[in-house]
């Protein structure tokens, strides 16, 4: 018996796609977690902690991986407290109900923590956005959003830092390193958040280099999905027009498209500044000489305390800042490049902190 074969139209069959995409995710949760019905803080096996990172995942060797290794800590250091702990990880160019389908399923498998990572889960309007939605139909689940604090609820917590304080730091570092005078800038959005970067960086340049040129470029403009933190190619090809133009170091806030930055900096025999992370401890040794400091974001901090805070039921919703005077940002020596410059980064660190030196958050 020959089966006829047929044919569906092209909405049906994204629509399928949808679902069984939808059916998968639902199951590799389940799989972990167990199929616990409704939103539980918890369960007889401990906290189970769930972690939705944005695009890149874990191994983007910036943001998503400051996070991941607070939840390494977290597995480290609460191990007696916890049940499962599952990782998510957003694809590029995905929708807003993509975002809120993988939070209400970490939710409705019973996971008592759940963290997004980056402020697209916001969504464009917060208050009905990935996160508001999931966090109103899972009133007992404890959320906490990296980088956006635009969702207020009595169960969310919001993880903001002062990127341009940090930004301000590395700029000292590259006002005093370049040779030529002129440094360049890498965002991956043009939006708030990656504007406070660019602003401290520049504030930093000029209070030690007050004719200094800093050239900015971003790889997208401030439309929601952007795919500017995982286009490495794109990122490579315009810190190298920042190069050939005269910069000598380039700094980014592009998270795994800054891999694109470091690659220009070694075609050139130039230097770069890496974000989020230690990125020096990153990458290959082929990049590594390349990296004059980075600026780090101690999203692992963020993500360990939040949990602990659960944990020992000291869960606070709000907004919770992460600056100088918290050690909540800083920067990396590895590679020994900005000894020297150490006891001067120190002096400004404390001008930032007693509001003598105020750092700008839009340039």
């Amino acid at each position: 018996m020959t089966r006829a074969r047929v044919r569906r139209p092209a909405a049906a069959t994204a629509s399928l796609a949808t679902a069984l995409t939808a059916v998968a995710l639902a199951a590799a949760v389940l799989a972990g977690a167990g199929a616990v019905a409704g939103c539980s803080p918890g369960g007889e096996d401990g906290l189970r902690v769930g972690l939705a990172y944005d695009i890149g995942g874990r191994g983007d060797r910036a943001f998503n991986d400051a996070a991941a290794t607070g939840l390494d800590q977290v597995r480290r250091e609460l191990a007696g407290s916890l049940g499962d702990v599952r990782e998510l990880t957003a694809r590029v160019r995905e929708s807003e109900k993509d975002k809120y389908d993988r939070l209400k399923l970490l939710c409705e498998a019973g996971f008592g923590v759940v963290i997004a990572v980056g402020y697209e889960y916001a969504g464009v309007d917060a208050a009905d956005g990935p996160l508001a939605r999931a966090a109103a139909e899972c009133p007992q689940t404890r959320f906490a959003i990296v980088d956006d604090a635009r969702v207020a609820a009595p169960n969310v917590v919001s993880l903001v830092f002062a990127e341009e304080q940090g930004s301000f730091l590395v700029g000292v570092v590259a006002g005093r390193r370049t040779r030529t005078g002129r440094v360049g800038f890498v965002g991956g959005c043009e939006n708030a958040l990656i504007r406070k970067f660019a602003a401290g960086f520049r504030a930093g340049v000029a209070a030690v280099r007050p004719n200094a040129p800093v050239d900015v470029r971003y790889l997208y403009g401030d439309k929601l999905p952007c795919p500017g933190f995982t286009a490495a190619a794109q990122a490579r090809e315009v810190a190298g027009r920042l190069y050939d133009g005269g910069a000598d170091i380039v700094y980014h806030a592009a998270g795994g498209s800054g891999l694109g930055v470091f690659e220009a900096a070694r075609d050139r025999g130039r230097l770069a500044i890496g974000v989020d992370t230690d990125q020096y401890t990153t990458v290959g040794a082929e990049l590594r000489e390349v990296i004059l400091t980075s600026m780090v974001k101690r999203v692992d901090t963020a993500v360990f305390t939040v949990v602990s805070e659960v944990v020992h039921g000291r869960f606070t919703p709000g907004q919770r800042r992460f600056d100088l005077s918290v050690k909540g940002v800083t920067y990396a020596t590895s590679g020994g490049r900005i000894n020297d410059l150490r006891q001067e980064l120190e002096a400004y660190e404390k001008k930032i902190i007693d509001g003598s030196v105020i750092v700008p958050t839009n340039p």
